[in-house]
């Protein structure tokens, strides 16, 4: 029999993916091996890069190549919004918008208890003291790290599941008295939908949430 150690590790490597059960990693894998192996080669490669290069960035914990990421560092930004958001998906998704002017923190994930996420596991800390963080000479009075301008809105972009949910609250109840606006992201039906097709859950927000 042929050896086929080496496809049985590729195609448990492909499983590690979200989503990818046996039979779809097997389909990935026969596909770059008999129609595509210089696609395999690319994939391998910019697979290694991005591992061993790609890092957080030191302010909004997002993905980046450098310390401090191109939007932390963007001057046209408006520093004194927040937008916390659970992952970069969320924040490429905030940003495809064009809509949010803002920088953004970015957690990494959301509390799951059941799972054993808490708040060390998605950087609360880390975001609040963003949050408090001082203007320049203050900072430097007090010994902190500097901002150039203080948070005054935290926008609480988590999503509307029960975790996302759970994970809003805990940071509202924590920013409480800090001098800062929380608030968090609107719910409401679709544009383009019909409300006989939308779930009661959206429509009750929707009507909450009127204006």
């Amino acid at each position: 029999m042929a050896d086929t150690h080496s496809l049985e590790r590729l195609v448990q490597a492909l499983r590690r993916l979200p989503g990818v059960g046996v039979k779809s990693a097997q389909r990935m894998a026969f596909h770059l091996l008999q129609h595509d192996r210089q696609g395999a080669l690319q994939l391998a490669q910019a697979l290694q890069h991005a591992a061993e290069h790609v890092q957080h960035c030191a302010l909004c914990h997002t993905f980046t190549e450098n310390e401090v990421c191109p939007t932390c560092l963007d001057p046209r930004r408006d520093r004194t919004q927040l937008c916390v958001v659970e992952n970069p998906a969320d924040q490429a998704a905030m940003e495809r918008t064009g809509a949010y002017k803002g920088l953004y923190f970015v957690l990494m994930g959301k509390l799951s208890p059941l799972d054993g996420v808490g708040p060390r596991d998605i950087g609360l800390q880390k975001l609040f003291d963003r949050v408090d963080a001082l203007p320049t000479t203050e900072a430097a009075e007090a010994g902190q790290a500097p901002v150039d301008v203080p948070v005054r809105e935290v926008i609480l972009a988590t999503n509307f599941t029960a975790e996302g949910e759970t994970t809003a609250h805990v940071i509202a109840q924590a920013l409480k008295g800090r001098g800062v606006q929380v608030t968090r992201l609107a719910r409401g039906v679709p544009v383009g939908s019909e409300l006989e097709y939308v779930d009661l859950g959206t429509i009750a927000h929707a009507l909450v949430d009127r204006r």
